[in-house]
């Protein structure tokens, strides 16, 4: 019994890493990237609203750093550093934005 109660523990640590390390650094910290001011798209290929966050920062002529979860090491690390939980999600500025919500990342990437 104590085998199993164990391994539910060791999985259950392994599937919530990148929270669980967002809150042993003091919450979800910011890329070094979006430290300097940069936006930070976290996406896939495959995502309809990545896409459409692409569009949406393109058509407002911002720029904005990529990163594929899926191809890059790197975006996949920061990702998970930032709770990742879903695609697309941005960091502009001191905020965090979950999914598509145009006004939500058009306030945040001007403001």
């Amino acid at each position: 019994m104590k085998k199993i109660i164990f391994l539910i523990f060791v999985a259950a640590l392994a599937l919530n890493w990148g929270k669980i390390s967002a809150l042993l650094s003091g919450g979800a910290t910011k890329s070094e990237f979006a430290q300097r001011g940069e936006v930070v798209l976290y996406a896939t290929s495959w995502c309809g609203y990545c896409k459409a966050t692409r569009d949406l920062l393109a058509r407002e002529g911002i720029r904005y750093r990529e990163f594929d979860i899926e191809t890059s090491a790197e975006g996949a690390k920061l990702y998970r550093a930032l709770g990742g939980r879903g695609v697309p999600l941005l960091e502009a500025g001191d905020q965090i934005i979950r999914g598509y919500n145009e006004k939500q990342i058009l306030a945040a990437v001007k403001g």
